[in-house]
């Protein structure tokens, strides 16, 4: 099986939709998809992942389950460097979330004192349950850490969905907690991550990455690739992204 996750387009996150770059990127990745042979597509119920699957929906003659755990991983934490509000959970500095080894821990990582006033480990734990009962749907069953192929197949799967939260599905899959990820991993708006099945032993199914963020369908239509999942590469740049 092929799991094929898609971040949406460039945010208009006020309205929730995308901007017109966005609908741009948009129209380029449409392109890019009707050369997949698509089994089965699902999407965020937000407006900017829906926004982003339209152009391709509409081309192809397909239509999308909509699924509301696909939506951002939205959870709010008391960062350390700003206690005057709260941010997403996965938005730390870099110089505060490295020092808690608890972070690194597949075990541990969601009893750092914040995570646990957030009830981040919960809302995580609620959405890879919710995971694991799609794919099951699929033909892959979840059993300690890794997935017993049931019904093993070469399906293709799309998921329209959003950043964080595609960090949380990848923590399931490869068993990893998702701090190292989020913060490592970086996904421009479109990026197209890649995942299959391989099944070394019959009956039983691990993930691996082929790609992740790919991002050749904007670049190959001349569309700039958006800085909007990016910080500033040196502090002194004043283009690109701050806090």
């Amino acid at each position: 099986m092929r799991l094929i996750m898609i971040r949406h387009g460039d945010p208009d996150y006020v309205n929730d939709t995308v901007t017109e770059k966005g609908r741009k990127e948009a129209e380029l990745l449409s392109e890019r998809l009707l050369k997949i042979k698509a089994d089965k597509i699902y999407v965020s119920h937000l407006g900017r992942a829906m926004d982003t699957a339209k152009p391709y929906l509409e081309k192809s003659g397909q239509n999308a389950v909509v699924l509301d755990w696909l939506e951002e991983f939205h959870c709010r934490v008391w960062r350390p460097d700003d206690e005057e509000k709260e941010h997403v959970a996965w938005d730390w500095l870099p110089q505060d979330w490295t020092v808690d080894g608890r972070f690194y821990s597949l075990d541990e990582w969601g009893k750092n004192d914040r995570f646990v006033a957030g009830k981040v480990r919960e809302k995580y734990d609620e959405i890879v349950t919710k995971f694991d009962e799609l794919l099951a749907v699929h033909g892959y069953v979840r059993k300690n850490n890794l997935y017993l192929a049931k019904r093993p197949n070469r399906d293709t799967i799309l998921f329209f969905c959003h950043f964080g939260l595609e960090c949380v599905l990848m923590s399931r899959l490869f068993n990893i907690p998702p701090m190292p990820l989020w913060h490592g991993l970086c996904c421009a708006p479109t990026g197209v991550s890649e995942i299959v099945t391989e099944e070394r032993r019959e009956g039983y199914a691990s993930f691996r990455m082929l790609t992740f963020g790919d991002v050749s369908h904007l670049t190959q239509g001349g569309e700039e690739v958006s800085f909007q999942a990016r910080f500033c590469e040196t502090f002194d740049s004043i283009t690109e992204r701050h806090d």
